[in-house]
């Protein structure tokens, strides 16, 4: 008989700890407290970025996730676009960080290569070439619109792996035995793996406040689908961006880098800001993004952190049509000391949360991870 277990959140993390579970003869049920996932799931660039992650273990989990995604979609025509991704450099400095990187990379396991000015606009019309020296290019990343794959894969789970999937049905509790409360009902299971975020908080108050995690709060902005099928291509990062991702504090001029923005423009790192684009298959540009941290975040957004990454959008990418006609928010669960939180409340019962903004990115590896070692 089956082994049964309880996954709790229907966002990307729990769909895929779902996915890995049902593989391996798990009978699978997933309770998600609204009708469809509603967080920072839906709420990203649908950036699969393993451009990012450090080198070792993390750059090896966003390797398998990337293969998952890739095998999601063979088995469901779902598009995921193998775009890739160029890191601009329209500053001297950037350019010698991404130079750097890029002779460093090869021995780390990353995949890029370098740009002249030319080359770039070979791959993508969408960087700006005013004062574009040339760019780090990667074919590693993908591109899913995040609106519309959690459903997908929710779906799909639910048709292929029989995962049961119960919509606007909040878990009040999770008890020894391990036991979920449900409306007042006790339900038992094998396993429970909690993939709520930061919201884990409500199930174990404790275990929360002694996770070291910290809640990111980023705004967002995204225009209508560009004018004549215009295509970005490759996911399009800015120059500001190679201070924000830890993959390239390997880099000997980042300390500079950093400097000089911290220099002329304080105002970006006071909230975080370091611009990016994406386009979903439907034509819409996603641009973003800023980052407040703890006890900064309010549930108002800021028109003074919209008017910053206009601005700093304008300087390095060029779109057709920049009408922004969407904003909009997303509040994460960071681990500040890893790519993952996992901790064990319970006997039997796991959390598994922490991704930051890398959840599109890490999640199926993690799972992977995860469920490799149960049995």
């Amino acid at each position: 008989m089956s082994q049964t277990v309880a996954v709790v959140g229907g966002g990307i993390v729990g769909l895929a700890h779902a996915w890995s579970a049902a593989q391996r003869g798990w009978k699978v049920t997933l309770f998600e407290r609204h009708q469809r996932a509603q967080g920072a799931t839906v709420r990203n660039f649908g950036m699969v970025w393993p451009i990012g992650q450090p080198p070792g273990q993390p750059l090896e989990v966003a390797r398998v996730s990337r293969s998952r995604w890739l095998e999601f979609a063979k088995a469901t025509g779902f598009p995921v676009q193998q775009c890739g991704s160029i890191h601009l450099a329209h500053r001297p400095d950037e350019w010698e960080v991404i130079q750097q990187f890029a002779e460093l990379a090869p021995g780390l396991g990353y995949e890029c290569s370098l740009l002249n000015a030319g080359e770039v606009h070979d791959y993508s019309s969408g960087a700006n070439p005013q004062g574009l020296l040339g760019g780090l290019f990667s074919p590693m990343e993908l591109g899913v619109d995040p609106r519309q794959a959690a459903a997908a894969l929710a779906n799909w789970l639910v048709e292929a792996h029989g995962v049961r999937i119960c919509p606007g049905v909040e878990v009040g509790a999770v008890t020894p035995g391990p036991w979920v409360m449900v409306a007042g009902e006790k339900l038992a299971f094998d396993r429970v793996v909690v993939c709520a975020g930061s919201d884990f908080a409500a199930l174990f108050p404790n275990d929360f406040a002694n996770s070291g995690l910290i809640n990111c709060k980023l705004q967002m902005l995204g225009t209508g689908p560009q004018p004549a099928s215009w295509k970005l291509g490759p996911h399009l990062a800015s120059g500001l961006t190679l201070r924000h991702y830890s993959n390239f504090q390997i880099c000997p001029g980042l300390p500079a880098l950093a400097g000089r923005i911290a220099a002329e423009t304080p105002e970006l790192d006071r909230w975080g800001i370091h611009v990016m684009a994406s386009q979903p298959v439907d034509g819409r540009i996603i641009l973003g993004d800023s980052h407040e941290y703890g006890e900064e975040i309010t549930p108002f957004d800021q028109a003074v952190i919209d008017e910053l990454m206009v601005r700093e959008l304008h300087k390095v990418f060029h779109l057709p049509n920049w009408t922004i006609t969407e904003r909009w928010h997303g509040i994460y669960a960071k681990n500040p000391a890893g790519y993952t939180l996992r901790v064990d409340p319970l006997p039997g019962v796991s959390v598994s949360t922490g991704t930051g903004g890398s959840g599109m990115t890490m999640s199926f590896g993690i799972a992977e991870e995860f469920w490799s070692t149960r049995s």
